[in-house]
């Protein structure tokens, strides 16, 4: 497996709300683990969302009691979703943040991944296949076929998520899972890569692109097409090995 992620201010936004976490590496009962997420809030409220939501997510993950892992996933998020809560409860400067979060791991050649917010996966393999769903405004627009996807990408209120953790005190997270086979790739990212780049494009530099160099290509995309976001990247290929 290898793994590469970055975060970037974007052109525009004075402050980094994105946050990425990734391990290679056994994480608590967990044989790896992968999270974006997107902090919302005045000031510094997002920036500090994002981090410490997953801060707490690792917190709750190292230290309970080993349980079935995708239960502990849903926990974890629901434990961070209650202290960000509190926390905002106790900080006037930091009521109203949140964040969104994409958590996955991979076990047995399958990817195991929850969501809330409009973070995304994507998993790359003949096509490009968005295994999230956003909850997002817009998003709702699109299932209802009231809008395109080119549209909501385009949408003033795209912006606007209907969940995400520290909106309300019950967090309702999707799962999904996902086989995995050789040369699949998968993407992790926030909002302000998603809403910058079409996705043929990402395909096209991902499975294009040594492996090394993907995270910066995507960043420099979102970039030259504007960069008005923070802009969150993970890419892992699960079963290339680093030859040193």
């Amino acid at each position: 497996m290898r793994v590469f992620g970055k975060t970037d201010v974007g052109l525009v936004r004075k402050v980094n709300q994105d946050f990425i976490y990734y391990s290679q590496v056994p994480v608590g009962a967990f044989p790896n683990l992968f999270i974006v997420a997107d902090g919302m809030g005045g000031h510094n409220a997002g920036d500090f969302a994002s981090r410490y939501a997953v801060q707490c997510f690792l917190d709750y993950i190292q230290t309970s009691k080993k349980d079935a892992l995708i239960r502990m996933v849903d926990e974890g998020i629901k434990y961070a979703n209650q202290k960000i809560i509190e926390k905002a409860q106790e900080d006037p400067a930091l009521k109203g943040m949140g964040t969104t979060m994409v958590v996955a791991y991979i076990e047995d050649d399958q990817l195991f991944v929850a969501n809330i917010g409009d973070s995304r996966l994507y998993l790359l393999d003949k096509t490009i296949n968005q295994v999230t769903e956003d909850h997002s405004f817009v998003a709702t627009l699109v299932r209802a076929g009231e809008l395109t996807p080119e549209q909501a990408r385009k949408h003033p209120d795209k912006n606007i998520i209907t969940r995400a953790i520290g909106a309300v005190a019950d967090a309702k997270v999707d799962f999904f899972e996902v086989d995995l086979e050789k040369g699949d790739r998968i993407v992790m990212c926030s909002d302000g890569l998603s809403n910058m780049v079409d996705e043929d494009v990402i395909y096209d530099i991902v499975k294009n692109t040594y492996i090394g160099d993907v995270v910066d290509e995507l960043i420099e995309e979102a970039k030259m097409n504007g960069g008005s976001d923070n802009i969150a990247v993970i890419v892992i290929d699960p079963f290339d090995v680093e030859v040193n």
